[in-house]
């Protein structure tokens, strides 16, 4: 097997993708999620005491909130070889009374910072790379400003303004932000949910600080739900409970989040989306390990998807094993709730019999990339025929497939849905298979365990 270092994917022009020429039957273990790993990382942080985080995620986005953390006076030990991230909590306080954070593109990292910087004492900046400026923050701003939050936007990661600005809507809608942290008013506001869910479990985490209580409505209905649902069950087992009405009111109470000394991440199911994807275009079986039906992470309802598709799914001691089925059928599904998956069925649908129709994912528009148009862009290149729409896409089977080197924008998630077509077809390569280290640097080692009948 060959092993693909970051730095040697980085190199890279395009990686090659071999074709695996019989049926699979293959065990995997993946990498922590990097949503429950971002979550925890932050409310360890908030906590009093020391909690260890085991099977922790190492990529991009949780090194730099890791660094973010750090660079505010957290002490974090990152132990890679174990997999482990131990952080010591400051029971709400923040050290540091300036700081200019770089987040690269992550956008947990940068919603969940901004709220955070709240609670602190002083004036700190959160900037990223290019895409992440364009990507939306205007929602979380407004409500800050709404709570008594003092927040604008600066001029650049090294330009300074002393005074809050005179800003509208716009202007103030992008990174870099500069936040002017008096701790944290608290009150009632309003929030729109169909943009990001990321804005919703942001003000969440960090409510339990603000000097009164914070009461969250939203205006618009929640897209990613389980997102939120992630947020409220990590922070219950760090003591917070949530008082709510369904998804459209939110009250955390005050208080203080208590470690539970270890705290373990659940494998990743989105990456794990990609594995169970795997017997629908190979045949054969392959079984992931460390993740459940009943995990905590909303991406696992992917495989009901695959059920529908006319896959098997069971589970094991160990994991959850999915086995391709005699035909694989198109499906008609809306994804709103599990947006990062709709990639992944995007890269099965064209060995389908009949066409596949994905619904309910324009947020999908402003993610790393427009994710709607770049996964059309690129399934047309391969020779599929697909429709796109404003809000998802259809996609036909697709007998005659054309060599291609996919473009991936950047954005990991590209690199690895279209990864899955090339372990059919021939000649399928992957321009800048390095930005999978975003979440899961080991991704094309993982793959090649799949070679393992």
């Amino acid at each position: 097997m060959t092993t693909h270092s970051p730095h040697d994917l980085a190199r890279l022009g395009a990686l090659r993708i071999q074709p695996i020429p019989r049926p699979l039957s293959a065990t995997v273990r993946l990498p922590g999620s990097k949503s429950l790993t971002n979550r925890a990382l932050l409310i360890a942080a908030l906590a009093e005491g020391t909690t260890r985080l085991t099977h922790a995620l190492f990529s991009d986005d949780s090194y730099y909130l890791a660094r973010a953390l750090q660079a505010l006076g957290f002490s974090i030990r990152l132990d890679l070889v174990r997999q482990e991230m131990t952080v010591v909590g400051l029971g709400g306080t923040i050290l540091a009374r300036s700081a200019e954070l770089f987040v690269g593109n992550a956008g947990t990292a940068a919603r969940f910072l901004t709220a955070f910087l709240t609670l602190g004492r002083g004036e700190y900046v959160v900037d990223g790379e290019a895409r992440m400026r364009e990507r939306p923050m205007a929602d979380l701003v407004q409500a800050l400003r709404g709570l008594g939050v003092r927040i604008g936007a600066a001029e650049s990661r090294a330009g300074v303004r002393q005074e809050p600005p005179a800003v509208g809507e716009e202007e103030a809608a992008r990174l870099p932000l500069r936040i002017w942290g008096e701790g944290l008013p608290g009150g009632q506001v309003s929030l729109r949910g169909d943009v990001s869910s990321q804005f919703l479990s942001a003000l969440l985490m960090v409510a339990p600080y603000a000097r009164s209580r914070m009461e969250i409505t939203l205006s618009t209905p929640l897209s990613s739900r389980p997102y939120v649902e992630m947020t409220l069950a990590v922070m219950h087992a760090f003591g917070i409970d949530v008082a709510r009405r369904g998804f459209e009111w939110f009250s955390p109470p005050l208080g203080r989040y208590r470690t539970p000394g270890v705290y373990e991440v659940e494998s990743d199911a989105s990456a794990a989306s990609y594995f169970f994807a795997a017997p629908a275009v190979c045949g054969g079986s392959v079984e992931v390990q460390g993740l459940w039906r009943r995990s905590l992470q909303g991406d696992v309802a992917f495989l009901e998807v695959l059920e529908q598709m006319g896959c098997t799914v069971e589970e094991t001691e160990r994991g959850v094993r999915v086995t391709s089925g005699q035909e694989l059928r198109g499906v008609e599904v809306d994804l709103r709730d599990i947006p990062d998956t709709a990639q992944t069925l995007a890269a099965i649908a064209p060995f389908a019999k009949t066409p596949t129709r994905i619904r309910g994912i324009a947020s999908a528009r402003l993610k790393e990339t427009d994710r709607i148009h770049a996964t059309c862009t690129e399934l047309a290149r391969l020779g599929v025929q697909v429709e796109e729409h404003a809000d998802g896409m259809t996609i036909y089977p697709c007998d005659a497939f054309r060599p291609a080197t996919i473009r991936t924008y950047n954005d990991h998630r590209m690199a690895m849905a279209f990864s899955l077509i090339g372990l059919r077809v021939e000649g399928v390569r992957i321009e800048n298979p390095g930005c999978v280290s975003k979440t899961f640097p080991a991704f094309f080692d993982v793959l090649d365990e799949l070679r393992r009948t």
